[in-house]
């Protein structure tokens, strides 16, 4: 559900966080070197980073630093072999959130994910509320009041992700590829058709509303009270 990208160039240490992120319920990008991080982020939406700082091309210190340069917000967790006071200095100076060596607890780097995201308020509890609607990640469930819907896991995770981040625009790429997965062979269309389900869905909801954009996707806008 929450996309997280592995900059790491040791094939083997990348491939075995990619299989620790996905077995919890995150979605793994994976990138080998610094310029390939740059091009995934060009062409996906990313919750978190997790970066390796001894890289080939573009090392971790020279990665976090150009996206700090070019405003990029998301949390940035390192992790590295090197265990010097200096290292984990320079990390933080150039902006990294947060620092794990090698060799890491798999638990360690998943508690450090969820305290990562819950800092930067993209996740909370697994829950997001507005007034008397109360979306449950871990139910599938949408509340208001007394009513509660449990939706297809797909409808959920869609809509979830769009309430995320009200007022952000998702392109039809975006959310095939964070909801139903990059090597899907389903459609585009495939957005449409469920975007159109939950409208229909929650069409009496004032709460909220998912709106199209002309030309670019979709975006979630909470409505005030």
């Amino acid at each position: 559900m929450f996309p997280i990208l592995v900059v790491e160039d040791d094939k083997n240490t990348r491939k075995f966080m990619g299989a620790v992120l996905k077995a919890n319920g995150y979605l793994p990008l994976l990138a080998e070197d610094g310029r390939e991080a740059l091009k995934v982020l060009d062409q996906h939406h990313v919750d978190l980073i997790i970066v390796d700082i001894m890289m080939p091309n573009m090392d971790g210190y020279e990665l976090t630093k150009e996206l700090r340069d070019s405003n990029y917000k998301l949390p940035i967790l390192m992790v590295t072999a090197k265990q010097l006071p200096e290292d984990k200095r320079q990390g933080f100076l150039v902006g990294t959130d947060d620092y794990i060596t090698k060799p890491f607890d798999e638990e360690e780097m998943l508690l450090r994910i969820k305290a990562l995201l819950r800092r930067a308020q993209i996740v909370s509890a697994h829950k997001i509320t507005m007034g008397d609607v109360t979306l449950d990640f871990d139910g599938l469930t949408v509340s208001r009041g007394k009513e509660v819907q449990t939706l297809p896991p797909k409808e959920f995770y869609l809509l979830y992700k769009l309430l995320s981040y009200p007022g952000k625009i998702f392109t039809r790429i975006q959310l095939m590829d964070e909801i139903w997965g990059i090597e899907t062979e389903s459609s585009d269309n495939t957005v449409n058709v469920h975007i159109n389900r939950l409208r229909n869905r929650f069409e009496a909801f004032s709460e909220f509303e998912i709106v199209t954009v002309r030309g670019l996707g979709y975006k979630a806008v909470i409505k005030a009270d």
